[in-house]
């Protein structure tokens, strides 16, 4: 891997992170109606049968919901450098797309990372709490896991998808069910038999769950499975978006 082209295009996603400040906002808009109408307006209707509060329950799902729309939609990066001719000048050279791939990741979890932590700021003006423990520092390794493996999806798709419209369309089909079917805004034990099944196979589940440890010392599983679990699926997520974007066309 060429680590210069890596952060090259790292630091491409980074000036345009800075400098489209609109676009900052209008990511932060949905977390914030969540925190909002779901955690405090439904806050004091939901009770859990684990115990705490719905709302200290809903924050670390709000931030796997951040994570997963902004990684998802960084796949329609490689459309608009298709359209622009930037794919082309990058693949021409002699770089490996592999490191293409590994700086377009570096490049798009910076981001979503850096919106996820906004998001926990925004709601601890709001009232959520952490609870510090040695775990706590986790919650940025999760945050990191989810967006590598979502990023990793939406750079599949946009490898093989040539139109926004049918991008859209795909990664919506993609996004909402993963958001819905995981542990992000009720407990999947509240769920129905084979749909916890569901939720199982489901990488966002665990990433959420892992943010839950981090965050609130709480969760459906240990730790450490989650970390497992997103560590095997970053790395499945990011070899097929190598072995996708490998096979790309430029035109």
């Amino acid at each position: 891997m060429d680590t210069n082209a890596i952060y090259v295009l790292w630091l491409r996603d980074m000036k345009r992170f800075i400098r489209a400040r609109s676009r900052i906002v209008g990511m932060l808009m949905m977390p914030v109606l969540f925190l909002l109408g779901l955690g405090l307006g439904l806050g004091g209707l939901v009770h859990l049968t684990t115990g705490g509060s719905y709302f200290a329950f809903i924050v670390p799902g709000i931030i796997g919901m951040t994570l997963l729309f902004t990684s998802i939609f960084t796949g329609s990066a490689v459309l608009w450098d298709r359209q622009f001719g930037f794919l082309k000048e990058i693949l021409v050279t002699p770089n490996s797309r592999v490191s293409i791939v590994i700086g377009r990741i570096f490049g798009g979890a910076t981001t979503a990372v850096l919106q996820s932590i906004l998001v926990v700021i925004i709601a601890m003006l709001l009232g959520f709490q952490i609870s510090w423990t040695a775990y706590t520092a986790l919650a940025l390794v999760f945050m990191a896991l989810i967006t590598s493996t979502f990023i990793g999806l939406g750079l599949t798709l946009g490898s093989m998808i040539n139109d926004f419209q049918g991008f859209q369309l795909v990664t919506s089909f993609f996004t909402m069910p993963l958001f819905f079917l995981s542990d992000s805004i009720f407990p999947s034990s509240a769920l129905p038999a084979f749909v916890q099944y569901i939720t199982y196979i489901n990488p966002l589940t665990y990433g959420v769950d892992g943010l839950r440890n981090a965050l609130i010392g709480t969760g459906t599983f240990p730790i450490w499975i989650d970390l497992l679990a997103m560590v095997i699926s970053t790395v499945i997520m990011v070899a097929i978006a190598v072995y996708a974007f490998e096979r790309t066309e430029v035109g």
